[in-house]
């Protein structure tokens, strides 16, 4: 054979056998639907600034053949207790807590499972069911395929938990049925069952300071509404003060940001009384009166956030200051109703209140201030 026969008849070899080395490196199983008929399912929930999702796959009471399971899923399909799984040497394994892969669950920041810590991260959600009493298990190993390869040796944490009756669920769910800034509640539901698990955070306030302080190395720190909205967060959750009496220093004073307005203004004065500088704030409240773009209303209002923070004195002192800047403007006259009613001089409030009815804007405000004078009067 011709030496050029020979060369391309090599090369072609290589080409064969570099492109079946190929393809074997970058095939992929083919989608199908999930083993078993068990759809794969996520759940998620923001509690303040913490996210928690769950992810898992999830049966049904009706198994793949359609027979009806009710009445056979608790210590029979899912056994009461450890079990063997019959895989991988497995004797003593958890309930993966829904089918096929690992159930996990994921927090982006430390929380509290039922009053215990759980550090930030994804965790091979375990239980192990009994009648009157679960423990819930939090697996640092959240990769492996269900439970057949549970190593004990792995938990993060363990809790105990009691179920309880709900209303029928042909899926396995998990649901978040409790929820607030500091809490959540989230629970597994499957047939007439449920297992709620608490999940808390002690500082929910503090993450979002944490937060702020980060935001404030970026784009963030070339307004003054932010430095604002900051101070303010604070200031009405009453605590991070000093981050607060920053970030009002800020809106007022930054070189690139300040800006020195009624709102900027108010918000450092309630800040500096708060950090135990009352001469800086009550001079920093009279900018605020004097500032271009206050009004009668903010300024009113203003005055009820410290009333219903139980500053009474305060408030009184900034409703009698609003009637002095603006004289007989709504809602002035209310502001010295309320005035006369933290003296104790229940008849001049509800002159004043008389007086404040003809200014008012709408009936809801009419109808607000007659109820106050019926209040009054019966403290007459």
């Amino acid at each position: 054979m011709p030496r050029r026969t020979l060369l391309s008849a090599a090369l072609a070899a290589v080409f064969v056998i570099a492109v079946a080395t190929a393809t074997a490196a970058v095939a992929k199983d083919v989608t199908l639907p999930p083993s078993g008929d068990n759809p794969h399912s996520t759940v998620t929930q923001s509690m303040g600034l913490v996210q928690l999702s769950v992810d898992y796959n999830s049966p049904d009471v009706h198994g793949p053949d359609g027979a009806d399971r009710k009445g056979h899923i608790w210590g029979e399909l899912v056994p009461y207790g450890m079990s063997d799984l019959g895989y991988n040497d497995c004797k003593e394994c958890p309930w993966r807590g829904g089918a096929n892969e690992n159930t996990v669950f994921t927090t982006s920041h430390d929380v509290k499972i039922e009053g215990q810590a759980l550090p930030a991260g994804s965790y091979g959600l375990h239980f192990i069911p009994g009648k009157d009493e679960w423990t819930v298990i939090f697996s640092k190993d959240s990769k492996a395929w269900g439970s057949f390869w549970y190593d004990p040796a792995k938990d993060q944490l363990r809790v105990k938990v009691k179920p309880e009756a709900c209303e029928y669920r042909e899926w396995l769910t998990y649901e978040f049925v409790e929820r607030g800034h500091d809490h959540a509640t989230v629970a597994l539901e499957w047939e007439n069952l449920r297992v709620p698990i608490k999940v808390s955070v002690d500082d929910w306030v503090g993450i979002y300071v944490a937060n702020l302080r980060d935001e404030f190395r970026n784009s963030q720190a070339f307004t003054w509404h932010t430095y604002a909205d900051a101070a303010e967060f604070c200031l009405q959750q009453n605590k991070y003060v000093a981050d607060g009496l920053t970030w009002a220093t800020k809106a007022v004073n930054d070189p690139f940001a300040g800006v020195a307005n009624f709102r900027t203004l108010s918000i450092l004065s309630q800040l500096q009384a708060l950090n135990g500088k009352p001469a800086e704030a009550a001079a920093t409240f009279d900018r605020a009166m004097a500032a271009g773009d206050a009004t009668a209303p903010q300024v009113h209002q203003y005055a009820r956030s410290l009333m219903l923070a139980g500053d009474t004195a305060g408030a009184k002192r900034i409703f009698l200051a609003n009637a002095k800047r603006f004289p007989n403007q709504w809602p002035v006259n209310v502001g010295l109703a309320r005035a006369a009613a933290i003296d104790g001089n229940n008849a001049q409030a509800i002159a004043y209140a008389r007086k404040a009815i003809a200014q008012a804007p709408d009936e809801g405000n009419k109808k607000n201030l007659e109820n106050l004078i019926q209040q009054w009067s019966k403290k007459k």
